[in-house]
This record gives C-alpha cells, structure tokens and sequence, in this order.
C-alpha cells in the first residue's frame, strides 16, 4: 500500500517493543490482536437508541445489550453531518472538508472520492495481518467505464455505462479483502449490487426509489438489509475457522436511511411508524451479528462498535413521531444535515470483554474520525504523518484511563459546508442559522436578520436555545483562531503539517 503505510515486518517490529502487553490483555489466549466490527447506522438519531432515551417510544433490546456490555460514548459525533462525508472520515481519519468535497454528498456514478494513494483503516489493518470485509452501503465513490471502454463521467446516460466492467476505486483497491453492496445510498441508482468489483447482475430495466436509474430484474430494496446482514453473519463463520487471523469487518448499513422500507416480520412491530419499524430492524441487525459472534466464541476477542454516519432525516416523519412522544434526535436542536447537535450527535456504543468494563460510560467529546487512531493502537501500530490527521485513539478511554479531552476540539461541518468547532462545554457556529434543512435554513427570510454566527454552552444549553456570542467575544475569538490553526495545519492532531486538497474556506 502507498502513503507511507506499515508492512508486515515493520508491523511485527513494532508489536515486539509496544504492543504485547495489549495482545496479552485483550485477546483471551491468541497471540495477536483483537477482531473489529463496526457497524454505521444510516440516518439514525441519538434518541432512536432506547438505552439513550428515556423518553423513547422505540425499544432496541440489541443494542441496549451492546451498551450494557460496554461503554455509552454520550458525546460522539460524526465528523458531517450527511453521508458521504462520514464515511471518508470513518475510513480515513480524515475530515472530509480537506477532500475535494467542500459540501453535499456523493451519487452512484460520482467518482471516487478517496485516492489509492491514501492509506484507510482497512489497508492499514491488512499490513498487520488483518483480513477486512466491508457489507453494504459505499457512497464514497467508483469508477464506472463507459460503452466506448473510456471512464464514465458522472452526469452522462447512466446507460451508456458498461456495467460488464468492473468498477475501480472502490473497497477492494483500498485495502477490504472483501465486498457487498451497493454503490451509493439506497435511493440513488445504479440498482444493483456489486461484490468485490464487478455488478453481481446486469441492469436491463428501470426502477425507481425517488429516483429513477437502471436497476437489475431481481434487485429490490427491501431485500438490501436482509442480504447484507446475512453477508456479515455468514463472514462471522468464515472466520472463526481461521482463529489466527483477526479480522476487521466494515458494516455500513443501509438503513434507516430512505427508502424507509422494513420487511414484513418489522412492519408495525414499534407502535410508532415505518421509520420506527426500520430502526428495529436495523436492532436485529445488531443482535444477529452478535449472536454470531457468540455462536463462535469470538465475543471475547472482539471490538464491536456501534454508531450512525448523521442524525435522523426528516423523512422518518417527526410530526407523526412527535405525537406519539418519540423524538429521534433526543434533547438536541436539528435534524440531519444540520450544524446543530441533532445533524451529528450520534449513539456510540462499544464493547470488548476483558477490557471496556460492562455498563461504563465516557462524556469526553469524540468523533468517528477516531477508529482509525484507535485501530492502529489495538493492532501495536504507529502511524505515518500522512495518515489518520485528525483520529485520536479511544483505547485509553476504553480501558477506563482516559485523564482529560481526548481532542483539543472537534470541527463539526453541515451539509451546506458550514464550519462548526466544539471546545470543552463551548461551541462556536460559523453561519447565522442551520446550515442544513431546518428552520432557519439557508438563505431563507428567517436567517436574515440573525448574527451571522452562533456560540453555545452545550452544557447548560444542550438544546442549543440561546446565542450568547456576544456576551462571550473572548470565546468566540479564541475558537476561531484554533479552528483557522486546525484548518491550515492540515491536521487536528499532533505531528507535522500536512496539506489539505483545495483550498479550505470558512
């Protein structure tokens, strides 16, 4: 792998003088350190999680066994507060918005967005002799070819592309052993599911999820979930016949997000609504891997991570919601695509016998950009200076020694490319309203007369209520200086400067 990642002898060397005593801790009697599943909601609130919520109308047996098990993170968030974003992010350690990509998301045909050249969570695993898989829903871009044997360009006939090709850019050329899935999110086409890098059935006719694209006769949306949760199990025990090989398994969910589709067994089963009956069964999804894991012992040498790429969208229907006590995004002001709490306040439930103690919790503020520090600490790795720029390892907090803030602060970005910093109990917004899709929105009448920025005591003010910029213009400066330092650094953590990819705006 380029990028200045570890090899495998560089890996062992490393292990020999750092990394024996966590394989000792944390591995129940293998020599080698523990297995990874992460698994990302899709659109999911921080209230949709009922150990979260004591207020929810939704009951999540699984996951309130994750969090009983391990550790509650109350203070995570993602690095955006839409999909694609994220995801680079989760993969790469990364924010995003040093990427090409300044706001919104990613489509099916868009190209992709991480370079091979950049290391990710999965090939860095592998140099440690890691196998890797990721299941489900991509959205960080592919290569398409077109009919004339040249690279599709995003925005063309969808049908002029050679689907008989395969797609570069993707999972298997950045670094994942293995893949299933689909390309972008579930109302984006191609319809199709693709395995390592190939179309796994031709598209030879048009289906429509809001938005109309070629689709494949036998692919349906609702059967997205089921398969891709089916992988996962099935991978579970593939592995466990290999116990000397630890693995990292990638699982982002293409659920709650739209189209709000749950199966038959689901339909009705929360007492709320459809969006209700879907996080259910994105809670079983949880609870079979689990169980899959438990099946085949691997419990105690496993890492699994629970959490959402964003905040609940407004298609789950908060009106309805609401009238039936339910409220996705729990205390906290906004929605997906937000700048407020609600777009990128997300559940992060962790557990790893032996080492997180069961029913913990930790309040110090993190962000998904973190598995990436956090994966190179358990497998005794250092990271290159060009990697992972904004991840912090959470294995102090995990071990129930975490002494202080694990960032110095955390940048928050909304879906129209607005900046926020998060410092200790303040939070500096840098626009005057949402930056997202609710009220104020961008540009609206509402957003006119307002200050064109917005600080927040998240500790007395979680819900985001009171702008007191300008009683605090001492704090307002001082986040503005360490977020313009964060941003020309090219990196949050310490080490040498690195560039951004464009030119960063605030």
């Amino acid at each position: 792998m380029r990028g200045g990642s570890m090899h495998r002898r560089q890996f062992l060397a490393t292990l020999a003088v750092g990394g024996v005593g966590l394989l000792a801790q944390g591995s129940h009697g293998h020599d080698r350190p523990p297995n990874i599943v992460y698994i990302l909601a899709d659109d999911m609130g921080y209230g949709d999680v009922s150990h979260l919520n004591e207020s929810s109308q939704l009951h999540t047996p699984n996951l309130d066994r994750l969090a009983r098990s391990g550790m509650t993170f109350t203070d995570a968030h993602a690095g955006s507060a839409v999909c694609t974003p994220t995801r680079y992010g989760v993969l790469t350690g990364r924010y995003c918005w040093r990427s090409r990509l300044a706001h919104g998301v990613l489509y099916g045909y868009d190209a992709p967005l991480i370079p091979s050249s950049r290391p990710t969570v999965a090939s860095m695993l592998g140099d440690a002799g890691y196998h890797s898989a990721c299941f489900g829903k991509w959205h960080l871009g592919l290569e398409w070819t077109a009919a004339d044997g040249q690279v599709f360009e995003p925005g063309g006939d969808p049908w002029e592309v050679d689907y008989s090709q395969g797609v570069g850019g993707g999972p298997v050329e950045l670094g994942f052993d293995e893949f299933f899935g689909i390309s972008a999110s579930l109302d984006m086409p191609p319809y199709v599911y693709i395995e390592g890098d190939q179309v796994t059935e031709l598209p030879t006719t048009e289906k429509t999820w809001l938005r109309t694209g070629p689709a494949a006769e036998s692919f349906e949306a609702i059967d997205v979930l089921p398969d891709i949760t089916d992988r996962a199990v099935n991978y579970i025990g593939q592995r466990a016949a290999d116990p000397s090989t630890p693995f990292f398994l990638y699982m982002p969910l293409n659920a709650p997000h739209t189209p709000i589709l749950p199966t038959q067994e689901f339909q009705g089963a929360s007492g709320t609504n459809a969006y209700g009956d879907f996080v259910l069964q994105v809670d079983h999804t949880v609870g079979r891997v689990m169980e899959a894991l438990e099946e085949h012992g691997l419990t105690d040498d496993t890492l699994i991570i629970f959490t959402a790429d964003n905040g609940c969208s407004p298609q789950a229907n908060f009106e309805e919601l609401a009238k039936l006590g339910h409220h996705p995004s729990y205390i906290y002001r906004g929605h997906k695509a937000d700048i407020y709490e609600g777009g990128h306040r997300v559940p992060f439930l962790a557990s790893w016998p032996g080492v997180i103690e069961p029913g913990s919790a930790c309040h110090e503020t993190i962000c998904l950009t973190d598995l990436m520090r956090t994966a190179a600490d358990m497998a005794g790795l250092e990271l290159p200076a060009d990697a992972g720029e904004d991840s912090e390892s959470l294995l102090g907090a995990f071990r129930g020694q975490q002494d202080g803030p694990i960032h110095e602060a955390v940048i928050h970005h909304s879906i129209d490319g607005s900046f926020s910093i998060r410092q200790g109990r303040w939070k500096l917004e840098l626009c005057p309203g949402s930056g997202g899709w609710s009220p104020p929105r961008p540009g609206s009448e509402a957003e006119k007369d307002l200050p064109p920025i917005q600080l927040y005591d998240v500790d007395s003010d979680p819900g985001e209520t009171t702008n007191v910029q300008a009683d605090h213009p001492d704090v307002v400066e001082h986040l503005r200086g360490v977020l313009s330092r964060i941003i020309d650094r090219g990196r949050s953590t310490p080490g040498p400067e690195q560039m951004n990819d464009r030119e960063v705006r605030v």
